[in-house]
């Protein structure tokens, strides 16, 4: 493994069609927790996955939070451009095109903040349980990044209106974005997967 600024697993692309995947886990996961969803989504693709450098009670996170569903926002705005430094670096060490994010939960909300403050460092984005990582969402242009967002209409986490705000904005600021909610919880389920591979194979065609 390539010494870097984030502690992290890479896998080389078998598939050179495939786009590579930056996995950003959630709380109280590690660089290891998304390569089998990766590898299962888009099957080939290069895998590029990082540990959140927050600790909290002794679990990585990408970023602070104050309580639960509050963040600190001066610290998720770092955070997200150190995550797209990282990114850059990457793509320098492993000769890389800017890869699709596949966040869940914290990963999602960081995934989801660099795509507002740091466009230029991801293709697209998959949002599994996000929410708006910042209270006001800077403008910036998201012409032409595909994002898939999925919500589950009994996360007891994230709520529902919170999650349509996220969709709205990245919307608005010129992403094409496919939201679904999902009669789930906060966990994935075996749909999240399905439309996962489905999304994936769809940005093949």
């Amino acid at each position: 493994m390539t010494e870097l600024s984030f502690i992290h697993r890479y896998e080389p692309a078998t598939d050179p069609n495939r786009p590579p995947l930056l996995l950003l886990h959630g709380t109280g996961g590690d660089e290891n927790d998304l390569l089998g969803l990766g590898r299962t989504i888009s099957p080939g693709s290069a895998l590029l996955s990082p540990r959140g450098k927050i600790l909290e009670n002794g679990m990585p996170r990408f970023f602070r939070r104050l309580a639960e569903g509050v963040f600190d926002e001066e610290d998720v705005k770092f955070r997200a451009n150190e995550l797209a430094d990282f990114v850059a670096e990457a793509r320098r060490a492993y000769g890389l095109e800017a890869p699709v994010a596949v966040g869940f939960s914290n990963g999602a909300n960081i995934a989801a903040a660099m795509l507002m403050l740091r466009p230029e460092a991801l293709s697209g984005a998959a949002l599994l349980r996000s929410m708006a990582p910042l209270s006001e969402m800077p403008p910036t242009d998201l012409t032409g990044k595909r994002v898939l967002m999925t919500s589950g209409a009994m996360d007891p986490i994230i709520p529902a209106d919170n999650a349509k705000r996220l969709a709205a904005t990245l919307a608005g600021a010129g992403a094409d974005v496919q939201h679904q909610v999902l009669p789930t919880g906060h966990n994935l389920s075996q749909t999240d997967l399905q439309l996962l591979v489905r999304w994936f194979a769809d940005a093949g065609r």
